[in-house]
């Protein structure tokens, strides 16, 4: 059992660190390309496309890795979510997650709307906001994580 363990959490980690570095690095790298005019709609398209791809793997992966992780891990019923330092950073995991998805696939359904009528500046422009702050739950996901392995 603990080698499983140990191979979720590792595959956990690997998926949240591409996930969350793909978030990052679009946000803050390409994004501004686009806004700029410095990316063709096609460039910009297959960069996005690959967003939403490691986005949408990560995902079902994380969800599939935490799951098997979370009940072997001390939080096996609903009461102990609800009443441990440990639960509340699961429950904040889990939300923070969602959010992430949620926001990244709103972000990218915002470019590849704006790509599909050959626009890059503004779909770039209209998804910032929502790239940003996909970025910043990105972020605290990592902060998260880090206080779950710290034993919080």
């Amino acid at each position: 059992m603990a080698t499983a363990l140990s191979a979720s959490l590792a595959i956990h980690l690997i998926f949240a660190a591409l996930w969350t570095g793909s978030v990052l690095y679009f946000t803050y790298a390409v994004l501004p390309l686009g806004r700029e005019g410095e990316l063709s709609a096609s460039a910009l398209g297959s960069a996005t496309s690959k967003l939403t791809t490691v986005t949408r793997v990560s995902a079902v992966v994380q969800l599939l890795t935490g799951a098997f992780m979370s009940s072997p891990m001390g939080v096996a019923t609903t009461t102990a979510y609800w009443s441990s330092t440990r639960g509340y950073l699961v429950i904040a995991m889990v939300v923070l997650w969602l959010a992430l998805a949620a926001l990244t696939e709103m972000g990218a359904s915002t470019i590849r709307d704006g790509i599909a009528v050959d626009k890059v500046r503004s779909p770039a422009r209209d998804a910032s906001t929502r790239l940003r702050a996909a970025s910043v739950v990105a972020f605290l996901l990592l902060l998260d994580a880090g206080a779950l392995t710290a034993g919080l």
